[in-house]
């Protein structure tokens, strides 16, 4: 039985997950489409005919931007070359909550309704994908499992207890691992003074030490980004637990749509650490994450002519010039 009930999501979704796409958004927004309940996708920007930097020529007239949206969050996926892929360490958490599912009937319908189509969604994923963590039951859930999809974006699909408070079904999910590891509590602590109305959740340490995790790494912990109440957006993070080889990259960034110049700039001051990086509205912060921090309006404003243009040779985005 399909899902029927709809979660809680922001009615203002000011940060937006970006998926990098080696030349493959359109056909990745519809797989998603496919996969996942509640989710449709479309074409929201293209290339322009002119304009281009040399390594951008080949997508003149292709698309850009493709909206996805999977039960009332949107994710957008990037499409570019091949400079960059998405990795574990930045991965979407979908929380099947029986809860969602009310239409199916009594408790046990709704579990067994989240159950089906959490294990709907891990068959299409999985196929020509790779998986990470096997689907099945696991001390914090009686169904989980990690996965890579054929794309390379990591899922982390996730049966929770109806009776916990409620979260929205998609969650981008942090994992603090190489060059990063063991700096979740410190980047918790960083984005909930940073970003605005932000506020820490759960925090679960180790409590021993497991591989390159201390006692006090997190184990599990979660943050939210406006609220409290259904407006909020939630993530989670975590420090790894086994030792990892890669750590955060622009094939997965955190959008922010900002309302005004003002806080652009107080953003991009706050969490920019790398200079090197700054390009077109993108910076990289302590941590190694990809931010990008536009205006709300950016699809309005990249229409005026000679936008795409302009912004091509700014770091921080300047509203007045596009």
């Amino acid at each position: 039985m399909a899902p029927t009930t709809q979660p809680t999501a922001p009615t203002l979704q000011r940060i937006v997950p970006n998926i990098w796409c080696v030349g493959t958004a359109a056909e990745a927004g519809a797989f998603y489409a496919a996969a996942l309940p509640h989710t449709s996708f479309e074409i929201e920007s293209r290339y322009p005919m002119s304009g281009l930097l040399d390594f951008q020529e080949p997508f003149a007239g292709e698309p850009l931007t493709v909206a996805v949206d999977v039960w009332g969050t949107r994710l957008v996926l990037i499409n570019a070359g091949g400079e960059f892929r998405p990795n574990p360490a930045l991965s979407l958490m979908l929380n099947f909550d029986p809860l969602f599912f009310a239409d199916a009937g009594d408790d046990a319908a709704q579990a067994a309704a989240a159950r089906a189509a959490l294990e709907r969604s891990w068959a299409a994923l999985s196929a020509g994908g790779r998986v990470l963590m096997p689907l099945a039951e696991y001390p914090f859930s009686p169904c989980y499992g990690w996965v890579e999809d054929r794309y390379g974006v990591s899922w982390q699909l996730i049966l929770t207890n109806p009776e916990g408070d409620p979260r929205p079904f998609v969650m981008p999910s942090l994992m603090f691992g190489g060059a990063a590891q063991n700096r979740a509590s410190e980047a918790v602590a960083f984005y909930t003074e940073v970003l605005a109305d932000a506020a820490p959740g759960t925090r679960v340490p180790y409590g021993q030490e497991t591989g390159p995790a201390t006692p006090e790494s997190i184990m599990f912990g979660e943050f939210r980004v406006g609220g409290p109440g259904p407006d909020a957006q939630w993530f989670t993070a975590m420090d790894s637990g086994v030792p990892q080889d890669f750590t955060f990259t622009p094939g997965m960034s955190l959008e922010v749509r900002c309302p005004d110049q003002a806080e652009i700039d107080r953003l991009w001051d706050a969490l920019s650490a790398v200079p090197e990086a700054e390009a077109c509205g993108w910076l990289t912060d302590r941590f190694g994450v990809s931010w990008q921090i536009v205006p709300e309006n950016i699809g309005e404003l990249m229409e005026h002519p000679g936008a795409f243009e302009r912004m091509l040779t700014m770091k921080k985005l300047i509203i007045a010039e596009l």
